[in-house]
């Protein structure tokens, strides 16, 4: 294979983060579904009162098999995925040293971050 032939990291990483977003996707779905089923068997109607997001209680919440705990970390990797994602190539890029989407990769992740800061502050 001649080096024009192998693929370059920013290939590689492509390939090998777009399994991950796969891979978490069907996570993803899996938490979800759990979340919706153990709303059912405990009588919890989908549209009632959606509980708060507490991180300190996930943990105990899932173990206790809480259908809010399971929605609630379905959504956290739903939004990781893609962030995920964008870091991976971002890095990969910056190990191929092509700058430009280096550049492209952090301008993506200053957008996620302003909407994250903005959606925390309830300024939206």
């Amino acid at each position: 294979m001649s080096a024009a032939d192998h693929p370059t990291r920013a290939y590689t990483a492509e390939r090998l983060s777009g399994r991950l977003l796969i891979g978490f996707t069907y996570v993803s779905v899996g938490l979800l579904v759990i979340g919706v089923v153990l709303m059912v068997a405990n009588g919890i109607s989908p549209l009632a009162a959606s509980p708060t997001f507490d991180p300190g209680t996930l943990v105990a919440s899932l173990l206790a098999l809480e259908p809010a705990a399971f929605l609630w970390l379905g959504l956290l990797t739903v939004i990781a995925a893609p962030i995920g994602r964008v870091i991976v190539a971002g890095v990969a890029y910056a190990a191929d040293a092509d700058w430009l989407m280096v550049g492209i990769s952090l301008a993506i992740l200053m957008v996620i971050v302003i909407g994250v800061g903005t959606a925390i502050a309830g300024t939206v």
